[in-house]
């Protein structure tokens, strides 16, 4: 194995033993942040440059680890900074985040597990050519998904970076929105399950097969004209 891999390996684990070791956790539960809200605003109103800037860079550091507690500063984004400025930040921040783990997931597992796992990658590496980013738009629009397998699962297949970066950014978004607006009315909630009724769930799923759907009824009425078209016809029986 390269130098450069065993040395990410190296910081990768210390960053994620850290967090595990020092119960880095605890300030990531909803509890906590309710019960020291009025401390975490008025640092907000005092630095505001500072808080954000400490916010966005805990969002990447949590989502690039692929550490529990993303959706628990999604609520804290929103009830720190409110709909708008909270809603920029995690948009800009979970992007980043999810893209530093699928690229150390693809430096340091992508060789290795494709060799020896050619064949069970093979239909989701087929999914990604056939349906581009509209395969993982509709991942990333379906909360059933844990993001963080996603980030780490993609890292393993052939779609692009900046493909995985802007789909990712745009198939997020909802969720984001979601979530920052259920986190300004951080006092009313006492769990996650309080923000993903049913009702949610099912219009998130509708919403991300959406877009396959679209384009498969779009592929099979194409692929029915030209079987019918007359010209088409000629030219593939000559």
């Amino acid at each position: 194995m390269k130098p450069g891999k065993i040395i990410l390996i190296i910081l990768i684990a210390a960053l994620i033993t850290a967090f595990f070791l020092f119960d880095l956790g605890q300030y990531l539960n909803l509890a906590y942040i309710k019960a020291r809200q009025a401390e975490i605003d008025a640092f907000n109103r005092a630095n505001p440059m500072p808080a954000a800037l400490s916010f966005f860079s805990m969002y990447i550091l949590v989502t690039g680890l692929s550490l529990p507690g993303a959706a628990i500063m999604s609520l804290i984004g929103g009830a720190i900074f409110g709909l708008v400025w909270g809603t920029v930040l995690v948009t800009f921040a979970a992007p980043v985040g999810a893209t530093l783990a699928f690229l150390a997931s693809r430096y340091i597992f992508r060789d290795v597990i494709q060799r020896k796992f050619a064949r069970q990658l093979k239909p989701l590496n087929e999914g990604i050519e056939k349906e581009g980013g509209f395969y993982l738009f509709t991942l990333r629009l379906v909360p059933a998904f844990p993001f963080f397998i996603i980030n780490l699962v993609m890292g393993l297949t052939h779609i692009r970076t900046i493909t995985f970066f802007l789909v990712s950014q745009i198939g997020m978004l909802p969720g984001t929105i979601v979530f920052i607006n259920a986190g300004t009315q951080l006092a009313k909630i006492s769990a996650i399950s309080d923000i993903l009724s049913f009702n949610l769930i099912a219009s998130f799923i509708l919403l991300g097969l959406f877009p396959l759907l679209a384009k498969k009824t779009v592929d099979f009425i194409q692929a029915r004209r030209h079987r019918t078209d007359p010209l088409n016809k000629a030219e593939s029986e000559l």
